[in-house]
């Protein structure tokens, strides 16, 4: 082999190694993070005070924290993620990134994040940090714990919607935030319930803490929190429909409890083992988010 193609060959697994790499950090799931926008549209006359350079900030911070995770999740768990149909693919798992590669990654990532937190302020330094804490100690053990596992998934979602409304300075509602919490908790237990049923329909092997879950008790969780979030909307759409004399908050609130429903067919079949792949590919549940967006906005704004 010629000292040129030694080079070229060089070069090719290196760029290999870099895609593997960032897919390894799961840019795909970033779509979580647009949650740290989530407080911008309820804001109302306190937008015009937002610090939207501070929500940028926030929004690039939860994409490198969540990657942080996510590589150090793989790494940890990269014997038995071989031993899964699907995440066997994973670049950890299938060989393609090196455990120690990762561990250095994440690392790298979350200092960067941190360090573009720190250009914000202290509070959201603090909630980033809170996340960081709760979800590793979702990685190297309470992802085994039932309950515990889905307070530690559905409190990500919440502290993104905390930091959004931290770094643009906007003070959040109890209605918002529980909300919020309910909706997270609604998502992460259909996630876990389209898992067990996966497991189900192919006799494939599922993780230890959805062994100890059953259907029922799933189908109760995601049942309550469908309640209770649609509940705690209708609250606030009152509220606020009887305080501005507008109809607008009421009207917002049939969108957003068809597209709780129209998720929830999902979720009962079984299927919502992806929620972000559910809301991206349903044209029918998209349109009412838009739907749901606008009337929220001219619920807020007029």
């Amino acid at each position: 082999m010629t000292t040129t193609q030694t080079v070229a060959t060089t070069r090719a697994g290196a760029t290999t190694g870099v895609r593997a790499l960032v897919r390894a950090a799961r840019p795909k799931q970033w779509t979580k993070n647009v949650l740290v926008l989530a407080p911008l549209l309820p804001a109302g006359a306190q937008l015009r005070q937002a610090d939207f350079a501070g929500v940028a900030l926030a929004l690039l911070a939860f994409c490198l924290i969540s990657s942080s995770v996510y590589l150090i999740n793989d790494a940890r768990d990269v014997e038995a993620d071989r031993a899964h149909p699907v995440k066997r693919n994973r670049p950890i798992a299938a060989g393609l990134v090196s455990v120690r590669t990762a561990v250095t990654a994440a690392v790298v990532l979350a200092i960067v994040a941190f360090g573009l937190t720190a250009l914000d302020g202290r509070s959201l330094t603090i909630v980033v940090a809170a996340y960081y804490g709760i979800q590793l100690a979702y990685c190297f053990g309470l992802k085994h714990e039932p309950v515990l596992e889905l307070a530690c998934v559905a409190s990500g979602f919440l502290l993104r919607t905390l930091a959004g409304g931290v770094a643009a300075g906007i003070p959040l509602s109890q209605w918002f935030l529980l909300t919020t919490a309910f909706g997270s908790l609604f998502m992460a237990t259909g996630k876990r319930y389209g898992e067990a049923r996966m497991g189900e329909r192919t006799g494939n092997k599922v993780r230890r803490v959805i062994e100890r879950y059953t259907p029922t008790y799933l189908r109760f969780v995601w049942t309550l929190a469908a309640t209770v979030v649609v509940l705690v909307y209708a609250l606030w759409a009152f509220e606020v429909g009887s305080g501005t004399g507008s109809v607008w908050p009421q009207i917002s609130l049939a969108p957003f409890t068809l597209a709780i429903l129209r998720f929830a067919i999902d979720v009962d079949a079984g299927t919502a083992e992806e929620p972000e792949e559910i809301v991206l590919h349903d044209r029918v549940l998209l349109t009412l988010g838009v739907v749901w967006a606008l009337s929220l906005a001219l619920a807020v704004y007029m």
